[in-house]
């Protein structure tokens, strides 16, 4: 299969209708790839919050809309990143999109742990509590999104729902790059899956993107890494890898699962 990356450069100066224009122009470029990947809120701007409420939007909203059409046009699936998704009550959450090759809406994750501590989309939005594996003509994909990465128990949630690839939109700070490298590299290695993480570049909410969008096979091999610009990465996958890696090292049998906490005395 082959698999792209379109690392969109987000900036505060661009309207969404800006950004999901250029983001579809670039989702119909791809036709003949398999998998298309985009980062995490492109179209809102993900440290942008004051945009959020104006342009939070439903699943049958302009984002939607449009990247169902590219994605139905170049005939590819599509990891339309996520949006900014008000449900029926009111609430806003980070909401991740995929699009099969039809354009028909396939799989949909609400984005489980949410950054900020005490401010931004930790207090903003509400929270999934959904693990999300799609069964694709490509292979099993599951959907995670930026922070996600550094909770492990939702990837290997997602390797025991039977993820052979997993699909992470990001909108990265610049500033934790190295974490960024470190950590998508490791949650490929441990769960001996594809890994295809999309992150955005630029500067928006005055947070400057860390870019490097990475492709990491179940070695923990970065196959392909865009830099700091809006670029497209592309590369050949085949996802037999996954059963011979897993075959070959096969250290997920040796799991323990029931280790019980040391009592302190």
């Amino acid at each position: 299969m082959r698999a792209s990356l379109i690392q969109l450069s987000v900036d505060s100066t661009d309207s969404a209708d800006e950004r999901r224009r250029r983001a579809a122009s670039l989702v119909r470029d791809r036709a003949g790839d398999d998998l298309v990947v985009l980062p995490e809120l492109w179209a809102a701007g993900a440290w942008s919050y004051d945009r959020w409420d104006h342009d939070a939007e439903g699943l049958d909203g302009p984002t939607a809309e449009a990247m169902s059409t590219a994605a139905r046009q170049a005939g590819v699936w599509l990891h339309a990143g996520s949006i900014v998704e008000r449900d029926g009550d009111g609430t806003l959450y980070n909401t991740a999109l995929l699009f099969d090759r039809s354009g028909d809406l396939r799989g949909r994750y609400r984005k489980i742990h949410r950054y900020g501590f005490d401010t931004g989309e930790a207090t903003l939005m509400g929270g999934g509590d959904d693990i999300v594996t799609v069964p694709t003509d490509l292979g099993v994909i599951g959907l995670a999104t930026c922070y996600d990465l550094r909770f492990p128990e939702l990837f290997r949630g997602l390797l025991d729902a039977g993820a052979e690839l997993i699909a992470v939109p990001a909108a990265w700070p610049a500033a934790r790059l190295t974490h960024w490298q470190l950590l998508t590299r490791t949650r490929a290695l441990e769960e001996q899956v594809f890994l295809l993480a999309c992150c955005a570049t630029g500067t928006h909410g005055d947070m400057r993107q860390a870019g490097h969008s990475m492709v990491i096979d179940p070695w923990g091999t970065v196959l392909g890494q865009a830099r700091t610009t809006e670029e497209t990465v592309t590369v050949d996958l085949a996802l037999c890898e996954v059963t011979r890696i897993r075959s070959e090292l096969p250290v997920l049998r040796d799991r323990v699962l029931a280790i019980e906490a040391p009592v302190r005395r």
